[in-house]
């Protein structure tokens, strides 16, 4: 009687978890469709946990998840816990999402998709990018760490340089047009907020821009 009483309450909490963890999907239509922005600055360099960070460039996006990955178990993941996969403009919108896979391990993201691609190989390149997170307060950590695939968010800070003993030089990339090593954004976010999706009638007046 006791296991039936448990099975009863594992199937609950299996029931009541996927929802509030799935995917969130949207109807058709570009969601973000800003790009985002890089401005020069010449911020003095300061302490972060291990690391001594230089900032390279101010950098805002909106953006919208596409894949999170939680960073536990190395020396570089204490300061850089957390990594998002990020799209926007045409990468935003379901149909394109939902004919791409992702995933993310080792500090890289991956993308593939079936023959032809939903849109060109380079505005899938030009249009997302992994970000590996080095939060400013608890508050933004334990946010990017709760973030479901398919929130739109806002992220604001410094894409850095980051030297630590033991572990090296750790460089932000400044283009979202690269790829392969060396190609992700090491980024300080100082700020960050959830985004509420556009309405249908805005993803319209966006498609017809």
């Amino acid at each position: 009687m006791k296991f039936l009483g448990f099975v009863l309450l594992l199937a609950a909490a299996i029931f009541t978890w996927n929802p509030l963890h799935r995917p969130i999907e949207y109807p058709p239509g570009v969601l973000i469709p800003s790009e985002p922005e890089q401005t020069q600055t010449s911020d003095p360099s300061m302490t972060c946990g291990d690391y001594q960070l230089t900032p390279l460039a101010h950098f805002a996006l909106d953006a919208r998840v596409l894949h999170r990955k939680i960073y536990r178990w190395n020396q570089r993941a204490s300061s850089v816990p957390v990594d998002l996969a990020l799209i926007w403009g045409p990468m935003s919108d379901q149909r394109v999402v939902d004919q791409i896979n992702i995933s993310q391990s080792m500090r890289f993201y991956w993308f593939e998709y079936r023959s032809p691609p939903p849109i060109s190989n380079d505005q899938i390149i030009s249009h997302s990018t992994n970000v590996h997170i080095i939060p400013a307060t608890p508050k933004i950590l334990s946010q990017c760490k709760s973030l479901r695939a398919g929130e739109l968010v806002h992220l604001s800070g410094d894409l850095v340089e980051a030297m630590g003993h033991g572990l090296g030089t750790w460089r932000s990339s400044l283009s979202r047009t690269d790829t392969g090593n060396g190609a992700c954004e090491l980024m300080l976010v100082n700020e960050f907020r959830i985004l509420s999706a556009p309405s249908p009638q805005d993803r319209q007046s966006i498609a017809n821009r």
